[in-house]
């Protein structure tokens, strides 16, 4: 008896130092996200205009990933990789605005079936519906509650200032900044869910800083010496670390910050034409696969789980799923196989060594292969190879002097190819084959959304989107008829 005290007081001593000792609780989990942000676009890497004192207070108090990467440089793919961990060539959003399959298995899904509470707030782009974002409606295939999510406000592309969102599928108006506005309604569903003695989990995704860019008056202040779009879209950078602020102020005022694991990120790299530099100098912006295209700011909060430090650990976007899965005990099968995300909690409680498996990037006919510092790239049908701790601008190809590590990279690409080739049509899925799934199209071509064009043509963000729908469809003005 003596024995297996003094084992458990042992024990227990080395999950406090290690920080492990709360592995048995679930944290409660966000994910945040915003729509173009580059690299460079935080206080915390000296952006020479950019203050963000909320996104540096969380850096600060959690887990900085200075190597983090998202699973494409485009917005919906990365966002089908968070919700399953897997490539998003496997899932078939291949580029933005296509549908996520309904055979894909996701996080909302696997945390609801555990207990979760779950809440998606904002964009979402992951229905097949391309153009300015519209309300998810209630009659869509593919809408968040079909994901796993049990409340929703949420649109289906970017969306800025008093914003129309689909609300559980009834279209609800939001006046004011799409920052503030999705972090309020975050925060009303979390305090319910604490209400219900109910862990939560809660993805808000941002529509900023992606165009069109509109901000205050207030939040544009010291940017006006900037041509319009980048002072607008500094702007909404500003209102959004605000909004970092209010969601952190109001997770202390609910008494669940302690046990909330928040991890932010954007969805792709930033943007060629706003200056200054979004990328921080990498090479490369958003649609590429140079480190601009594809490396964007990452942290992870959580005070009882994490000790507060800087790593340059290589993640992605596709570890997002995996990881939270081990941290909350979640079986395998959970998961679509193959994976391509691997869980780094061990991260959590101290820096590891060399990854040991590969993060595979695929865009348009170029791709890109991460082995720690060692970068395989495909680039209009070449091959090359840098060295990112050396070259971290990808200025030198070194596949002439790396011969043996050229090849072998080489290789195991091309291996993973043909892996995703047969995710492509099926295989990974108990049927087999692929079920239908919606076709990517623009919302002005689908009749769902047609009814509304008399309604919504006022609006400033659908405005020339409606005149465009008419000319297509070769519609006159005043039809179809206000719905009944």
């Amino acid at each position: 008896m003596m024995l297996f005290l003094r084992s458990s007081v042992i024990f227990f001593i080395f999950c406090l130092l290690s920080g492990s000792i709360f592995a048995g609780k679930s944290p409660n989990i966000i994910l945040i996200m915003t729509d173009d942000q580059g690299w460079g676009q935080t206080g915390y890497y000296n952006h020479p205009l950019l203050k963000t004192p909320n996104l540096d207070a969380m850096a600060a108090n959690g887990l900085r990933l200075d190597r983090f990467y998202a699973a494409s440089p485009v917005c919906s793919p990365t966002r089908a990789s968070v919700f399953t961990g897997r490539s998003p060539l496997r899932t078939g959003v291949i580029e933005h605005g296509y549908s996520l399959r309904v055979q894909e298995k996701t996080i909302a899904q696997a945390l609801k079936d555990a207990g979760y509470a779950t809440g998606h707030f904002g964009k979402w782009h992951l229905n097949g519906i391309r153009g300015p974002g519209v309300p998810m409606l209630a009659d869509d295939m593919h809408h968040p509650g079909v994901f796993g999510f049990e409340t929703w406000m949420t649109v289906t592309n970017f969306f800025d200032y008093d914003s129309l969102f689909g609300y559980n599928g009834e279209i609800v108006e939001k006046k004011g900044s799409s920052s503030e506005v999705i972090v309020a309604e975050s925060l009303k569903f979390i305090e319910e869910t604490i209400k219900n003695d109910k862990p939560f989990f809660s993805v808000i995704w941002d529509g900023s800083p992606h165009s069109p860019f509109i901000a205050s008056d207030a939040d544009i202040a010291g940017f006006e010496h900037l041509d319009e779009e980048s002072m607008h879209h500094y702007g909404e950078m500003v209102a959004f670390d605000r909004a970092v602020g209010q969601l952190r102020e109001g997770l202390q005022e609910l008494g669940v910050a302690e046990d909330t694991l928040i991890w932010y990120c954007s969805d792709n790299g930033g943007l060629g034409n706003i200056e200054p530099d979004t990328v921080g100098g990498l090479r490369g912006s958003k649609s590429t696969i140079w480190e601009g295209g594809l490396r964007v700011p990452g942290i992870i909060e959580w005070p009882a789980g994490i000790e507060p430090r800087i790593s340059e650990y290589p993640s992605s976007t596709m570890d997002i799923f995996p990881t939270i899965a081990e941290i909350v005990g979640l079986p395998e099968s959970v998961f679509v196989q193959p994976l391509d995300g691997k869980s780094i909690k061990p991260l959590f409680e101290r820096e590891l060594g060399k990854r040991a498996t590969d993060i595979p990037f695929s865009f348009r006919g170029n791709a890109a292969l991460l082995d720690n510092s060692m970068k395989l790239v495909l680039f209009e049908g070449d091959y090359m190879l840098f060295d990112l701790r050396e070259d971290p601008r990808e200025t030198t190809d070194i596949s002439e002097q790396k011969p043996e590590v050229f090849k072998r990279m080489i290789a195991r690409y091309e291996s993973w190819t043909e892996s995703v080739a047969l995710s492509d049509v099926g295989k990974d899925y108990p049927e087999g084959y692929l079920l239908p799934f919606a076709e990517n199209r623009f919302w002005m071509e689908d009749d769902r959304y047609i009814l509304f064009f008399d309604e919504w043509e006022q609006r400033p963000e659908y405005k020339d989107w409606i005149a465009r729908g008419r000319r297509e469809l070769d519609m006159p003005k005043g039809w179809p008829p206000l719905r009944p």
